[in-house]
């Protein structure tokens, strides 16, 4: 029988448009998705009617549900992230529901559209979750760890995936990037493990180790992220587990009819300044005129007409940004060949003028089924991300005059130091970006050739094997005419780093069920090696207008370095359960590095863990308690130092090292061969629990870190030319609660209401340190005292010291104002031999007051909760971030609060609340105000330690699920999201959240921080 079809040309659009990007991706079609040249077209074979559907539950729809035609299994499919589905069937024919946590449903099609709602099973402890080298039955758990899906992490736009960890996972901190377009975040878990090596989790990726960041991976298509927090998790990463690790699972192919999924979004981003504002021309006229000394005041501009001068810097910087994140995927295939194809495109334009983002992203992942007993999976990942800058300069919107203007009266722009401005010593940025710019670019691209073999029934071999490369370019032309380049008659720099991993790990997996018995274990060996080559070049003295090294004068500078370092490993794991009542898990791992000599070249870790599904006893009868489980774990990860080549004795082959135009050497490093591995040995205990069919639900976890043989480049003297040398000094202590608590308020065919909470308590210690040699040759321990990290001249510092926390604040303590005189006043603390204090007087003389131990920086308490309200096809979310306890250190204030210390910046305005003293008898927040004050008022102290408490909402997002399978589409979700909306802090300065600095939490803010932007985004998510 020959049948006709006929069918709109948006459909045969849309399947051309489906086989055009799957072919390239060598993605198997069925045979009915051909591309159609006119409206109608004869075959016997084409028509086939196809079911489509959606799949839910109480709470809303479900993706990943396996839907099989009974006795046809070879006909199958599962629904998308949006629940939908497509599968070819006819009247008559049965389908089949499953999936993890759910009663399987069986549905007799009798039509070409289905609506299907699964029951939660009675135990939905089934799950399978993510974890290190394999997966592994929810209820069979005996670690702390927490699993964020895909959905959870998209409610913010940002291409960082750091930052969109933010307020989500009990225990896990995470600072922000600035508001800079692709600025990344830094993510502590359980606090600050190490002094002086990095404090960010290792990211795995799809198996393979990427590192300490998640590089310039899509959160588009992440599937889950498994953030594994104590040593039943970590310890099975050893020497790279000590800061927690963050297992992500990218999306994959799944077996049935294409489904193609677009999502986009777009909008604006502008800068929020918090509660800092700078003053106006008016303003900072009427407190010039307020000093005590105004008479002194000698500039040529200085007369009231200051005060119509009134040049907006902020304005001139900043604009409405524009910001657009669009994605599409195509996943297709049949039960023996599968592929999952994705593209991307994130482009911002920065709220600070002339700052552009672009990024570009692809990735396809396959699998295919060779034999019952051989699977392969190719995967092929790429990125390529780009800057473009001739960025307004962010210091300028807060320090430059408002009576200073970069435009002249006919509108041209004045040159630098200009006699027409009031600070005639300062320069005008926006002459020099009529010329100069900067821009960089990155490429990355990872391929996997992963193998299964299965063995046995039981038993079964995995193979992962990987190869990252990436390249970094970076250039910048500084013009002869600017600023920077009229010295040296322009500057042309290029940078170019290629950096290349390999990775491979292969592991034997049993998974044996016997009776009562279940036992689950693995075995394998792993190598990671790194290689990385430097190419730094300036060029000085050319023709205004080229940009290539060729045309320079002087060959400026010439640097170049190859670094590379290795690691290979054994390691074991096991976790047996009977009964799925008691568990037991135990992991050992021999992790052996490069970067240690011979004498500790290798490292043991290892973990042991048990739990008690207490819901599972024969004795336990309460029906409304789905599940009750105990946990508790010990277990040890390490930590290895941040320099490549601790142990060797080195020498530096330089420029400065020669002599009279003669190469040469000078040492730079002594070696320690004996330097080993930082251990952290972790003890824990847990409680998972669930009620009332899952409507409520928490999780608690307790932990002690302990902290060994700490890694620090202690400081020595210098007679040999050497200030410092790696060594294990001393060790470290924390501990920390942390609970989750979710709950569904109300959960019916129409409604949902959610609400979930998460906060970490962590207190850090330091238990020993290093002993210092006294004048008459005896050892002791000596506090030490070390910079923030912020990298300003004049910040704050802090203190090392046995009993405290390593972020100590080590300052000056701040008095406040003499009533009588209005001047500055800090403390004069005497104390005895063992620091009890004896008395405590003020002065005025900064000289004279004495360093004080304070306040901590890292917050208290911290963490986030998530609300959210379905209605039939509209949904609601919104997501608050908070943190309590905190000290940041305003660094800003130093300039722009100085109480006329500095003339040549501008100032901010007082806070509601502050105040200036004027006249004896005044109670005050700040001094008296001079010109050019002398009294130091604005020196380091506690005067600019401030308190961080904030709540912010970090997200809002209004959706609407348009049912449209009458169109030829599974569904169509149209949503508002609004960003970093509002946040709720006394700190006086730009965030309370500091920006991110290369992975580092910093709590200092500088005099230039990019504040966070506002966002205000539109989405549509289509799939068909």
């Amino acid at each position: 029988m020959i049948s006709r079809f006929t069918n709109s040309w948006f459909i045969q659009g849309k399947r051309r448009f489906a086989l055009l990007l799957a072919s390239g991706a060598f993605i198997s079609l069925p045979a009915d998705t051909l591309a159609l040249e006119n409206d109608t077209y004869t075959s016997p074979a084409f028509y086939q009617q196809f079911v489509r559907g959606t799949v839910s539950d109480e709470r809303g729809t479900i993706s990943g549900v396996t839907v099989v035609v009974q006795g046809k299994p070879e006909v199958t499919t599962s629904t998308d992230e949006q629940g939908n589905f497509s599968i070819q069937a006819v009247p008559g024919d049965i389908l089949l529901f499953t999936a993890v946590g759910y009663e399987p449903k069986q549905v007799t099609v009798s039509g070409n559209s289905v609506s299907v709602s699964l029951a939660s099973s009675a135990d939905q402890l089934d799950e399978v979750v993510v974890v290190g080298y394999g997966v592994q039955k929810k209820e069979s758990l005996t670690g702390a760890l927490q699993v964020v899906s895909g959905e959870e992490l998209r409610d913010i736009t940002n291409p960082s995936v750091e930052n969109m960890l933010n307020s989500k996972v009990a225990g896990a901190f995470v600072a922000p990037g600035s508001g800079r377009p692709g600025s990344g975040g830094a993510v502590v878990i359980r606090g600050q493990a190490t002094l002086n090596g990095t404090t960010s989790p290792l990211w795995v990726i799809d198996g393979v180790i990427v590192g300490s960041s998640a590089g310039d991976l899509n959160p588009d298509d992440i599937e889950s992220m498994t953030v594994l927090k104590d040593a039943a998790s970590t310890a099975i990463y050893g020497s790279q587990g000590a800061n927690g690790v963050v297992l992500v699972t990218t999306k994959r192919p799944k077996a049935g009819a294409t489904s193609i999924t677009f999502s986009t979004r777009m909008g604006f981003n502008q800068l929020t300044n918090g509660n800092m504002e700078v003053m106006n021309g008016a303003e900072l006229y009427d407190y010039y005129a307020s000093f005590e000394n105004a008479e002194t005041i000698a500039f040529p501009r200085w007369n009231e007409d200051l005060r119509n001068s009134n040049f907006d810097w902020w304005d001139l910087a900043t604009q409405n940004g524009f910001t657009q994140n669009h994605n599409l995927s195509i996943s297709s295939g049949t039960e023996k060949l599968r592929s999952f194809l994705s593209v991307g495109l994130y482009d911002e334009q920065g709220a600070v003028k002339e700052y552009d983002y672009r990024r570009y992203n692809v990735r396809l992942n396959q699998e295919y089924i060779l034999t019952d007993w051989l699977t392969i999976k190719p995967s092929l990942v790429g990125a390529r991300r780009g800057v473009e800058s001739r960025e307004y300069s962010v210091t300028a919107m807060y320090s430059n005059l408002p009576w200073d203007s970069p435009y002249d009266e006919e509108g041209n722009l004045v040159g630098h130091r200009s006699e027409t401005w009031v600070n005639s010593a300062n320069t005008n940025y926006l002459y020099d970006l009529q010329w100069n710019h900067s821009g960089n670019t990155n490429y990355e691209l990872m391929g996997n050739m992963d193998f299964t073999i299965k063995l046995t029934d039981w038993l079964t071999f995995n193979s992962v094997n990987n190869y990252r490369y990436i390249h970094y370019g970076s250039d910048a032309y500084t013009d002869p005419r600017s600023n920077g380049g009229e010295n040296v008659n322009g500057r042309i720099a290029d940078y170019r780093s290629e950096t290349t991993r390999r990775y491979t790990n292969q592991m034997f997996t049993v998974d044996k069920t016997w009776g009562v018995h279940s036992l689950q274990a693995v075995a394998g060996y792993e190598f990671n090696d790194y290689r990385g080559k430097v190419l730094d070049v300036y060029g000085t003295g050319f023709i205004p207008g080229f940009e290539v090294l060729d045309v320079v004068a002087t060959p400026e500078r010439t640097k170049g370095s190859i670094n590379e370092w290795a690691v290979q490993s054994l390691l074991s794991k096991a976790n047996y359960a009977f009964d799925n009542r008691y568990l037991i898990e135990g992991s050992l791992r021999r992790d052996g590095a490069s970067n240690f000599g011979d004498n500790a070249k290798y490292g043991n870790f290892f973990s042991i863990s048990g739990g008690w599904n207490i819901q599972n006893e024969a004795w336990f009868n309460a029906p409304w308690v789905n599940n009750l489980k105990l946990r508790a774990s010990y277990g040890s990860s390490g930590n290895r130092p941040n320099s490549l080549y601790p142990h060797f004795n080195l020498y530096s082959v330089a420029a400065s090292a020669s002599y009279n135009g003669a190469p040469g050497a000078l040492i730079s490093q002594i070696g320690n061969p004996n330097l080993t591995w930082e251990k952290t040995l972790t003890a824990g205990v847990g409680l998972d629990a669930a009620f009332f069919n899952n409507r409520l639900r928490t999780t608690i976890d307790y932990y002690n870190k302990n902290t060994d043989n700490i890694l620090y480049n202690v400081p020595i003297s210098g007679l040999t030319g050497v200030t410092s040398i790696w060594r294990n000094i001393g060790q470290m202590n924390n501990r920390g609660i942390e609970v989750s608590v979710g709950g569904d308020i109300v959960r019916n065919e129409d409604w949902l209401w959610s609400l979930d909470l998460n906060l970490g308590h962590n207190q850090n210690k330091l238990t020993d340190l290093f002993p210092t040699q006294n004048a008459d040759g005896t050892y002791s321990v000596k506090p030490v005292i070390v910079g923030d990290g912020a990298g300003v001249a004049g910040s704050a510092q802090r203190i090392l010291e046995i009993g405290r926390a390593i972020d100590t604040y080590y300052l000056k303590e701040w008095a406040g104002v003499n009533t009588e005189t209005g001047a500055p006043m800090w403390y004069v603390v005497e104390r005895d031999e063992d620091g009890n204090e004896l008395s405590r007087e003020t002065t005025s003389t900064y000289a004279d007051a004495t360093f004080e131990k304070l306040d901590r920086a890292a917050p208290k308490i911290f963490g986030g909760f998530q609300t959210s309200v379905r209605y039939k096809q509209f949904d609601l979310g919104a997501n608050f971030g908070y943190a309590i306890g905190g000290k940041l250190y305003n660094y800003a204030r130093q300039e722009y609060d100085s109480d006329g210390t500095y003339t040549d910046r501008n100032q901010m305005k007082l806070l509601p609340g502050w105040s200036r003293w004027e006249q004896p008898g005044d109670v005050a927040t700040h001094p008296v105000a001079k010109y050019n004050n002398p009294d130091q008022g604005n020196l380091v102290s506690s005067r600019y330690m401030e308190n961080n408490d904030f709540l912010r909402l970090r997200s809002l997002t209004v959706g609407y699920n348009w049912k449209v399978n009458q169109y030829g589409f599974k569904n169509a979700r149209f949503y508002f999201t609004g960003e970093n909306l509002f946040v709720l802090t006394n700190y006086s300065g730009v965030d309370p959240e500091i920006p991110a600095n290369n992975g580092a939490v910093l709590s200092s803010a500088g005099p230039a921080v990019y504040p966070a932007t506002r966002k205000y985004m539109f989405g549509v998510n289509v799939s068909f």
